[in-house]
Parts: C-alpha cells; structure tokens; sequence
C-alpha cells in the first residue's frame, strides 16, 4: 500500500500521488496519460483529476498498479466502482483486466469473451474483485501464456476456474511444470477456427503471439508501440535468448492480417490494415539498424 511518508517529491499537491517504491513499469502512464507522467525513473501525478471521467480512471490506475505505489490522501469512497470496472472494455468483446502483477512487472493481462469459452491472456493478480467480475462474464476456459515472463498468478486462476493453461514447452519452468497443454515447435497451431498461436522465438526461445479473427495480435513481449520512438518496437534491451531471432519472428509476422497490437508491455497499437504494414516494416526496418 501507498504511504504518504514516501511520497514522491515530484507529484503535484493534491489527492493522488505514487510513492518511491514505483517500479516505472508505465502502467498508470498509459492508463491515465492526463494523469500520470514520467519525470527521474519513476511515475508522479501531473494532473489531479477533475471530471469524473478523470477520476475513474486514475482509480483504474491505482488498482492496476501491481505494485500499489498510487495513494490517495483521503480514504476514497468510489474504490468499489472502479473496482467493478474491470475488466475494462477495449474493442467489440476484448478487455483489459487490469490489477497487473508485481511477478510479471507490471505486465497487462486481456480477456477473450467468446461463446465457446473465455480466454484469458497472460495472468493479472487472483484479485476476488477481478475473479467476480470474471465469474460474471463466463469463467475461463483458457488461460494462454504467451511466455515464461508472464505467468503470475496462473495455478491460482486454473485451481478457481479449472481453466486449461497453453504454454510452449520451451517456456516451462517449475513454476509452470503442471501446465495443461504444452505444445512444440516453430509452426503455428489453430487452437480454434478464429485463433492461432504464432511463434515468436526472441524476446524468450519459447515466445508464441495469439491471433485472433485476424483483427486482433497479443503480442506479451514481443511487440508493441513506443510513445518515445513514435513506432512499432521490439524490445531491444529486454531480450533474453535473441535479437537476430527476435528480428525474423517480427520480419514473419507481416505474412499475418491484424489491426490491433495489444502487448504485455509497451503501449497498444490500433489502425488500419494498410497503416499496420507500413508501421510493421518501419519496425523491422528500425530492429535490423539496432
């Protein structure tokens, strides 16, 4: 929990403020950019809020924090309906879930409503708040990781739902050993009709994307929008196994059809078919200079 004697000097005076335990995983930058901003390594509060619209979603932002480093000066009276806000509504029946974890560095974690079953992708915190709102939509079907990074509270959310989990088998660790469905390989797999797991060695050997009706591309930490560069990014400073790799699994990924890029981390992505393969060969053309 937030305690105001860490409060950070560089917050505006006000409600809201983020204490020095801040990890600067940018998770409530771009949940309330209005908000929150960057400034020495860490989040601070810029901008109290004003509108209710405002207020909200630096609630939102509190509770996503997996670290819990956002406060409130007064004890808020609204915590229960920002709360029963998640998982938050992205596109047509896509969600954020929101209540990131500290075990996946502040990693987002999304939801497929589907009527053949939910799919819950990457692991948010086993938070009740979060676990009933999700009872409510449908339970969980599938929890797909998309590596190793990610995983947080997994057997928790497969123990609740009795949800089958999907791994590659070269991101299994003991942590994940007891996973459902471990597959293999560098060839896509069509794990339905209106989904495919994708491959993506780099970031981690193991790294698989999931495309979904090809519109939408959850990318874990392969891919995804940068706010500094202006572009479409791979992770150059985080990649664990390779960057040459790294390269020719995004350089593949033009082969595919998708106009929303929605990562674990990095900010998400939404255009057109024709502006995403533009912006996706400006992004390969930027990895192989790097």
């Amino acid at each position: 929990m937030a305690q105001l004697s860490q409060k950070r000097s560089q917050n505006v005076e006000g409600d809201f403020y983020v204490d020095s335990t801040c990890i600067d995983c940018d998770t409530c930058r771009w949940m309330a950019p209005e908000i929150f901003y960057a400034v020495d390594g860490q989040s601070a509060v810029q901008h109290q809020p004003i509108q209710p619209n405002q207020r909200l979603l630096a609630m939102q932002a509190l509770l996503a924090c997996p670290t819990a480093s956002i406060g409130t000066v007064e004890k808020p009276t609204d915590i229960k309906v920002a709360q029963e806000s998640f998982p938050i509504p992205i596109a047509e029946n896509i969600y954020h879930c929101g209540f990131h974890s500290e075990k996946s560095f502040g990693a987002a974690s999304y939801l497929i409503q589907r009527p053949e079953g939910n799919i819950l992708i990457d692991s948010p915190r086993f938070n009740p708040p979060l676990v009933k709102q999700l009872e409510a939509m449908g339970g969980v079907r599938y929890l797909y990781l998309t590596h190793r990074d990610d995983v947080a509270d997994h057997q928790k959310f497969h123990d609740h739902f009795g949800c089958d989990r999907l791994l590659h088998t070269d991101e299994i660790t003991s942590g994940t050993s007891s996973v459902e469905i471990q597959f293999s390989g560098i060839e896509p797999i069509q794990l339905a009709p209106d989904l495919l797991i994708i491959p993506t060695p780099g970031h981690t050997k193991g790294h698989t994307v999931l495309l979904y009706r090809d519109r939408f591309l959850f990318t874990g930490d392969h891919l995804a929008w940068s706010n500094n560069l202006n572009q479409l990014i791979g992770f150059r400073n985080a990649c664990w196994y390779s960057w040459p790799e790294t390269t020719k699994s995004m350089r593949m990924l033009m082969d595919y059809s998708f106009e929303w890029i929605l990562p674990g981390h990095g900010r998400r992505f939404h255009t057109d078919l024709d502006t995403m393969k533009q912006e996706m060969q400006k992004c390969v053309t930027w990895m192989e200079a790097h």
